[in-house]
């Protein structure tokens, strides 16, 4: 599943607030040094800049290191993420632990680094993965997936059989729940862990489907 909401923009989302924030702080400097503004107007002015500079930076912090909206455009993850659905996506979670088979994760497309997607970890550094018409193999032995991966007509009528393949060290083998419609590791190849962008979290929006993301 893709993640393009801001794809169109000519530069990121931390880079647009850090130009904000510059901005901002230029207008800051010379609202406070203008004469002919009245003195409670000035500092009316710069007291409302000042909130708004700090409010972007601590945005910014928030992006980078801390949590980030993203927005599901497609179906390759029905149905646990519906197309619409509005997540947060743990940027920290990662720096605390490890990732885990079953974590639902954002990454950069291999292929395409500026490109985003979604999708959950099935298996792990140096484990084998294998699928049968529809099964998921580790090391030769069948995965209980306890998430909703079945799909009405079942997963097996339209997944073609994969590997078996061993996972690099460093690497993860991804797949989206609803594997009639992913493009996931089967076609592009496993995920480095450099590419893991954060664990997703909660559906924020629409408010029916707010709740932990599992």
């Amino acid at each position: 599943m893709r993640l393009d909401w801001f794809d169109r923009l000519p530069v990121n989302i931390p880079t647009l607030l850090l130009i904000l924030a510059a901005g901002l702080l230029v207008v800051r400097i010379v609202v406070s040094r203008v004469g002919v503004l009245r003195s409670t107007w000035r500092r009316s002015i710069v007291e409302t800049l000042d909130a708004s500079v700090f409010a972007a930076v601590l945005s910014l912090i928030i992006i980078t290191f801390v949590v980030q909206a993203f927005y599901i455009p497609s179906g390759s993850m029905e149905p646990t993420l519906q197309i619409g659905d509005r997540i947060l996506v743990s940027k920290f979670s990662y720096r605390l632990g490890t990732i885990r088979r079953g974590d639902i994760t954002v990454f950069h497309f291999p292929l395409s680094p500026s490109r985003d997607f979604v999708k959950r970890v099935v298996a792990l550094p140096g484990e084998t993965v294998e699928l049968r018409e529809g099964l998921v193999l580790i090391n030769g032995k069948p995965l209980s997936e306890l998430y909703p991966t079945p799909l009405p007509g079942g997963d097996r009528a339209c997944t073609s059989s994969y590997g078996p393949k061993k996972v690099p060290e460093g690497q993860y083998f991804v797949l989206g729940d609803n594997r009639c419609n992913s493009e996931d590791s089967r076609f592009f190849g496993f995920v480095p862990a450099q590419n893991v962008v954060g664990k997703a979290l909660l559906v924020y929006w629409p408010l029916p489907r707010v709740g932990l993301v599992r």
